[in-house]
C-alpha cells in the first residue's frame, strides 16, 4: 500500500528519537571484546539512548575485569566474559528489520540483533504475529523501565476545563476534550479570552513510533467505550465496528497535521498553546521538558493528563530474540545483561531520566514531583494490551480513520530555475513525494513564472498520479519569479476547499527570489497564512530551497515558513530523502 510504504521510506532515514532515534544512531559499547567473550548485541528504543551508553560500558568495563558484574564475584574458572555493542532504533523499523530478517532477508531494511528493547512490548507481540513463531517470549520479556503514555496539555488548557466542567483532573479524558471541540467558540466557551475555535492535536505514525501506536489504540479504546462496550480488553469486533471507526475519525479530526516521531512535536510545543492543544508523550519526556533538558523552553508549563478511560504504560521490554542468527549462549548471556540492568543501581541511574523504576526496591524519586506536571500519587487506569491480530488490525485501520490531505505542489520555473540544475533538482524531488504519498490525499501540482499556473487540479493522487508524473517530467523554465503572488495565489486557493476535514499545505519548491511580483509583497505572503490559523485546518506552507541561497533569500523562505509554524529546508539533492522525510512527516 502506498500510505505504508510513504511511512517505511521516512522510516529508513530518521536518525532522531520517539520512539524518535534511527538506524544508524550512535553506537555504545565500541571498546573491543576481551578474549573468548559470548558477543551480543542490543537495538533498544531511542529515548533510552539517554542511558543505555553507560550502562552497556559499565557493564563491558566488568568483565573486561573479570568481574561478573551482576553477582559481583569474581569470574569462575571457565566462566566466559560477555560483551555488548548496542545501538537505538526507532521500535518500528526495528521490528519490521527484524521480520524482513525472517521473511525476506535480502530486504534493504534487516536486523539481526540478540536483545530488541522497544519501548513497549506491541512491537515484540507483532513481530510474533507477522513472522508467525515465537520470535519473542512475550511472557518472559522483562521491563526495564516504566513510563506511561500520557497527554501533554498545557496547564492553562487542563485548568480551564476543570473550572468550566467543575471536574477534578482524574474525571477528564477524551470525552471532556471533545467537548471542547465541540463547543461553539471552542476554548472561548472555556474561558480563555481570544481563545481559539478549534482543537489542534497531534500524534505520530503508529508504524513507527511507539507513542503512535499506543496512542491510536488508545483512541479505539475510548471509541469502543463510547459506543458500549464494556469489557477489560478490545477485540476485533470493536475494531471493525463501524461506530468505533467514526469515534476514532472523530478524534482523528482533530489533527492539525501528523508527524513520523515525537521529535518533531518536541519542537512544535517550542511554539506553545497557539501551535498544539495537547499531544500524547511517553512521561519522561514531559518531565525533561520541564526541567529544560531540552533545546527550547516552552511559554507555559505542560502537564501530564492521564486520561480517565485508560492509557498505557511502555515498558521497555528487553526481547530475546529465539532466530536463527542467535546461539542458545548467546541468549543466556542475554539474560544476563537483562538481570544487570533490572539491579537497583542501574534502575536509579535510569530513572533520573525520568522513568519510573522497575525494580520493587527502588523507591520513586526525582525527578517525580508535581512541580514538573506528573502525578506521584493515585491510581491510573491501564489498559489491557489486545491480542496480535488485534494489534495488527488497529495499525492497517490507519489508512481508513487517519485524517487525509490536500496538498497543493507548487514549484518555480522561473529562469533563475536553470541555473545549478535547480528545476532538476526540484522535479526530482515533485516526483519522489508523490510516488510515496497516500493514494488516498488529494494532490495538484501548480507552477509559476511571471504568472501562476494550475496545471493539475487538486485531485486524488490514485486518480491524477499518471498526469502529475507527466507533466512534471516536462516542466521548462521561463521568465520571471512571481513568489509571493503564486504564494498568495495557491494559500487562498487551498484554504477555499469545500472539504474542510483535511490537512491543507502547499509544498513550494523555489529558488526564494522575487523579481516579478505585481500584486503582493513579503508580508502579504506571512498575513493571507496568518489567516487561516484559527480555521479547523489551517493552511500551511513548506518552502524547499533550491541552489546557492544568501542570506536574503533564506529570510524569506524562514519567514514564510514561520507564518504557518513549519520549517523550510534545503533542497540539496545530495540530502533528498532527508527533505522528503520532513516533507512527509506532516502528511
Amino acid at each position: 500500500m502506498k500510505w505504508r510504504t510513504l511511512w517505511l521510506f521516512v522510516l529508513l532515514a530518521m536518525g532522531l528519537a520517539a520512539c524518535d532515534g534511527g538506524n544508524n544512531a550512535q553506537q555504545a559499547g565500541a571498546q573491543k571484546p576481551p578474549t573468548n567473550a559470548i558477543e551480543i548485541s542490543i537495538i533498544y528504543a531511542p529515548e533510552s539512548h539517554d542511558y543505555m551508553p553507560k550502562i552497556i560500558q559499565e557493564f563491558n568495563d566488568a568483565f573486561a575485569r573479570g568481574v561478573n558484574p551482576v553477582t559481583g564475584q569474581k569470574l569462575a574458572q571457565g566462566e566466559q566474559p560477555i560483551f555488548v555493542t548496542g545501538r537505538s532504533g526507532s521500535s518500528g523499523t526495528v521490528m519490521q528489520g527484524i521480520v524482513n530478517a525472517i521473511l525476506t532477508p535480502t530486504s534493504e531494511n534487516v536486523e539481526r540483533p540478540t536483545i530488541f528493547q522497544p519501548s513497549v512490548s506491541h512491537w515484540l507481540v507483532l513481530a510474533n504475529h507477522h513472522t508467525r513463531r515465537e520470535l519473542f517470549n512475550v511472557s518472559e520479556a522483562l521491563p526495564t523501565a516504566y513510563a506511561p503514555v500520557v497527554m501533554a496539555i498545557w496547564e492553562s488548557r487542563l485548568q480551564a476545563i476543570q473550572k468550566t466542567l467543575g471536574k477534578s483532573e482524574t474525571e477528564i479524558g477524551w470525552e471532556e476534550l471533545l467537548q471542547v471541540f465541540d463547543a461553539p467558540n471552542g476554548w472561548q466557551d472555556f474561558g480563555i479570552p481570544n481563545g481559539r475555535r478549534t482543537v489542534f492535536y497531534g500524534h505520530t505514525d503508529p508504524f513507527v513510533s511507539s507513542t503512535g501506536l499506543s496512542s491510536l489504540i488508545m483512541t479505539y479504546y475510548a471509541a469502543a467505550r463510547e459506543a458500549g462496550f464494556t469489557g477489560r480488553r478490545l477485540g476485533l469486533d470493536q475494531v471493525n465496528d463501524e461506530r468505533v471507526r467514526d469515534g476514532v475519525r472523530r478524534v482523528e479530526s482533530l489533527i492539525k497535521h501528523y508527524s513520523t516521531r515525537t521529535t518533531e512535536f518536541k519542537n512544535y510545543i517550542a511554539q506553545g498553546p497557539s501551535y498544539l492543544d495537547f499531544v500524547p508523550l511517553e512521561e519522561n519526556d514531559l518531565i525533561a521538558i520541564n526541567r529544560g533538558l531540552t533545546d527550547f523552553q516552552p511559554p507555559e508549563r505542560l502537564v501530564a493528563l492521564y486520561p480517565k478511560e485508560g492509557t498505557f504504560w511502555h515498558e521497555h521490554p528487553m526481547g530475546i530474540v529465539n532466530a536463527n542468527w542467535t546461539t542458545p549462549e548467546q541468549r543466556n548471556a542475554a539474560k544476563v545483561f537483562v538481570d544487570y540492568v533490572r539491579l537497583p543501581e542501574q534502575q536509579k541511574y535510569i530513572m533520573t531520566f525520568g522513568f519510573r523504576p522497575v525494580n520493587p526496591d527502588v523507591e520513586l524519586a526525582f525527578p517525580f514531583e508535581p512541580q514538573y506536571g506528573v502525578r506521584t500519587s493515585g491510581q491510573i487506569t491501564v489498559l489491557d494490551v489486545p491480542d496480535a491480530e488485534v494489534v495488527a488490525a488497529i495499525q492497517n485501520s490507519w489508512e481508513f480513520v487517519k485524517k487525509q490531505a490536500d496538498v497543493m505542489i507548487l514549484i518555480d520555473i522561473s529562469g533563475s530555475m536553470a541555473q545549478e540544475r535547480k528545476l532538476e533538482q526540484a522535479k526530482v524531488a515533485a516526483r519522489a513525494f508523490i510516488d510515496r504519498m497516500d493514494g488516498n490525499n488529494r494532490v495538484g501540482l501548480a507552477v509559476f513564472s511571471d504568472t501562476t499556473r494550475v496545471l493539475v487540479p487538486l485531485d486524488n493522487l490514485e486518480t491524477n498520479i499518471v498526469q502529475m508524473r507527466q507533466v512534471i517530467d516536462n516542466l521548462q523554465t521561463e521568465g520571471g519569479t512571481a513568489l509571493y503572488d503564486a504564494t498568495v495565489e495557491m494559500v487562498q486557493l487551498m484554504s477555499s476547499q469545500d472539504d474542510s476535514d483535511r490537512i491543507r499545505a502547499v509544498l513550494l519548491l523555489s529558488d526564494g527570489e522575487d523579481t516579478t511580483s505585481q500584486k503582493h509583497n513579503l508580508n502579504d505572503v506571512e498575513n493571507v497564512i496568518k489567516a487561516t490559523r484559527n480555521d479547523l485546518n489551517p493552511v500551511f506552507v513548506v518552502p524547499v530551497g533550491y541552489g546557492t541561497l544568501n542570506d536574503t533569500l533564506i529570510r524569506v523562505l524562514q519567514r514564510i515558513a514561520a507564518a504557518s509554524n513549519t520549517t523550510w529546508q534545503s533542497g540539496d539533492p545530495n540530502n533528498i530523502q532527508r527533505v522528503l522525510e520532513l516533507i512527509s512527516s506532516f502528511f
